[in-house]
């Protein structure tokens, strides 16, 4: 745990750049679980916090990138296609709700394998479980006493196939009428 002073040039601003010098905190921290030191550089005090507490904040800030990670990758919530503010929050709340099924799921299935629990990562599992997630759909819906027969099909091409944006232009739409 030692303090550094850092002399870095900004980037130019109004034709100019300049070099400025800051005092930083560096903490190495030992992780028993990887046998290694990792090391941060922090603004943070020693006053504020200890060294083995910077460790575990920037632990759970990366876990926490990860989430968005999965969330972003997996889950499309970089793809939200609307600027409606309701519908936002909707498809962000779909994103969450996805994550949530695919983790109890995933728990599910560390339990059933213990001695390869840790294996299975987060972000290996979303894929999986996205290319799987129609076959998951179906038994759902036939455990539901539900069957997706073709009309069934039909009604969910119909229904989700519209794009809910009436006023939006079309490029072809000219060419294709």
């Amino acid at each position: 745990d030692v303090e550094v002073e850092v002399e870095f040039k900004r980037r130019k601003y109004k034709g100019k750049e300049s070099t400025v010098k800051r005092r930083f905190r560096v903490v190495c921290a030992f992780n028993p679980e990887s046998g290694e030191y990792h090391t941060y550089l922090t603004n943070i005090r020693v006053e504020i916090l200890s060294a083995a507490d910077i460790a575990l904040l920037y632990r759970a800030r990366w876990e926490i990138e990860l989430v968005f990670k999965e969330l972003k990758s997996n889950y499309r919530m970089d793809q939200i296609p609307s600027a409606n503010p309701n519908i936002v929050k909707c498809l962000i709340w779909v994103a969450i709700l996805t994550l949530m099924c695919s983790r109890r799921i995933l728990q599910l299935i560390r339990n059933a394998n213990p001695e390869n629990a840790n294996r299975y990562t987060h972000l290996r599992w979303a894929k999986v479980f996205t290319q799987q997630a129609d076959r998951l759909l179906t038994e759902v819906v036939e455990c539901m006493g539900l069957k997706l027969d073709m009309l069934t099909i039909y009604d969910i091409y119909l229904g989700q196939g519209c794009d809910p944006n009436v006023k939006r232009e079309r490029l072809m739409e000219r060419w294709v009428t």
